[in-house]
């Protein structure tokens, strides 16, 4: 199934560090490509559905912070802020301009 959301446009100030490791950098992607197939798939009505779905894949991105530190990275200030900005942008392009980048990561611990 083709996406609406062009995959090349998440996260690239993490692609271009080589602090993260592209293998992990792929995962994340990936969580977050899992969350617009998602949204294709239950259609959300409002932004209470949308953070439900952007928080479960938040939830899995917590998941890799054990990963990232394996591989002498971790999820820090520069990754924050790419995550959130890739969320902002999975938002505008489902249509939900009004979101929080805030409340689209309100379960991360990172």
């Amino acid at each position: 199934m083709s996406l609406k959301i062009d995959k090349e446009i998440l996260l690239p100030g993490m692609y271009r560090d080589d602090y993260f490791p592209n293998h992990l950098v792929d995962k994340l992607r990936d969580i977050i490509l899992g969350a617009c197939s998602k949204i294709e798939k239950q259609n959300p009505k409002d932004l209470d559905e949308l953070y439900s779905i952007t928080c479960d894949a938040t939830e899995l991105i917590n998941d890799l912070q054990e990963e990232f530190e394996d591989n002498d990275s971790e999820i820090e200030t520069v990754a924050r802020d790419e995550i959130a900005l890739a969320f902002g942008v999975v938002a505008k392009t489902y249509g939900f301009e009004n979101a929080d980048l805030e409340e689209l990561i309100a379960t991360r611990d990172w």
